[in-house]
């Protein structure tokens, strides 16, 4: 049976009626001048949305994981070092990726739950006089844990440190979702995907390539073909692809960025920020706590919410889907069994999260665990009508 339910794991996440009909449409020949009146507009809302000017975007029928791929092999070669932090499952297999396409990874271990460290970035940046590192990786939104990271100021460590390193971000769970600056934060290499901010069922892998990381094309060796960006921009110049294009979900990425900007980014911005505190108002009133260590690093994609020991994670998860058709998402890696994630990120409303909170909140008083029905739902309602009345009233 197709459950009428929304989703609310970190992604893919629920797809708008509009984007449905959009990626939904008629096969044209990908090689007219039809082709190139989708693609086109798709990539200037993508650089819309990134915050850039200076960058090129390219688009993969891929996912996030293939932009990354799309990132090293275009920009580096076989031993070159990079500096990464691992703090979550989505970091690790970044590195993973790296080692296992021959780069020499400096790995800087935090406990899960933590941010990327940019005072002990800015440390080992400044102690490598001969600029070894060529790229240093973050994760800005890690949605293993719901932790999120402050890219301006691994930036500033970059740059406090006089070093000429490129800077990666993997924004797949964040841009679209909060403020993602490019071309401010001096950014070389931005990846995110098409399922999570996007909005639209997975199968693009979406790059931001500055000026700076354009020109370490030239000279990388890294064996790439499928993600050679120079073959790309050959393909976009002639208003195609170098191979057959996701002609669908393309015109739905025109059509979900115009929908992102016509919302305005701020908008969407604090709209995430306010559905996301109303889930962890309601955290704090089931007694529990997030996985993420500090307010600070508080994701306002997903919250990886912390279950009492002798209580497996996972059943939550199971236990929501199996008896209410609702899903949520596991804990991974370090955190698996110890977690359960609530994604509220894309598509969602103030209405659509108070019902997931609820379906929470009978899990755990199903699983044995002592929560109040009612009660994070009433501290979320209460944050969501404020957050309403104080809207109007800026209206009015």
């Amino acid at each position: 049976m197709t459950s009428q339910n929304p989703v609310f794991i970190p992604g893919p996440t629920n797809i708008p009626e509009v984007l449905r009909k959009a990626v939904d449409m008629p096969t044209i020949d990908h090689r007219s001048p039809l082709f190139g009146k989708i693609l086109h507009p798709a990539l200037e809302g993508v650089k819309k949305v990134l915050k850039t000017t200076e960058g090129q975007v390219f688009v993969f029928p891929s996912t996030g994981t293939g932009g990354w791929e799309t990132a090293i092999t275009n920009t580096l070669s076989p031993g070159d070092k990079v500096l990464a932090t691992r703090n979550g499952m989505f970091s690790h297999r970044w590195i993973d990726m790296c080692q296992r396409h021959g780069l020499d990874v400096q790995v800087v271990t935090q406990e899960w739950g933590d941010g990327v460290p940019a005072d002990k970035f800015e440390e080992i940046l400044t102690a490598d006089k001969e600029h070894r590192i060529k790229v240093v990786l973050a994760t800005h939104n890690e949605t293993a844990t719901g932790v999120k990271s402050d890219i301006a100021a691994v930036r500033r460590a970059l740059d406090s440190a006089n070093h000429p390193a490129m800077l990666f971000v993997d924004g797949v769970s964040s841009i679209g979702c909060y403020d993602f600056r490019m071309d401010e934060w001096g950014v070389d290499v931005a990846v995110t995907g098409s399922q999570k901010g996007f909005m639209l069922p997975p199968g693009l892998g979406i790059v931001g390539f500055s000026p700076k990381a354009m020109q370490a094309t030239e000279t990388a060796t890294l064996f790439r073909t499928y993600f050679d960006v120079r073959d790309m921009a050959k393909g976009y110049a002639n208003n195609g692809y170098p191979y057959t294009p996701p002609v669908g979900l393309l015109n739905g990425l025109n059509v979900s960025c115009r929908m992102l900007l016509d919302e305005g980014l701020e908008n969407v911005f604090a709209r995430h920020h306010r559905i996301a505190e109303g889930v962890r108002r309601a955290v704090d009133a089931w007694g529990l706590k997030l996985c993420a260590l500090r307010p600070e690093l508080y994701s306002d994609s997903v919250s990886a919410i912390r279950v009492p020991e002798g209580i497996d994670g996972n059943k939550v998860v199971s236990h929501a889907l199996n008896a209410y058709g609702v899903a949520f998402g596991t804990g991974l890696g370090d955190v698996a069994g110890k977690v359960f994630r609530i994604g509220h990120l894309g598509s969602l409303t103030d209405v659509m999260a108070l019902s997931g909170i609820a379906t929470a909140e009978m899990v755990m008083v199903d699983l044995g665990m002592n929560v109040k029905l009612g009660s994070g739902v009433a501290a979320a309602q209460e944050h969501y009508r404020q957050s309403a009345a104080a809207a109007q009233k800026a209206a009015a």
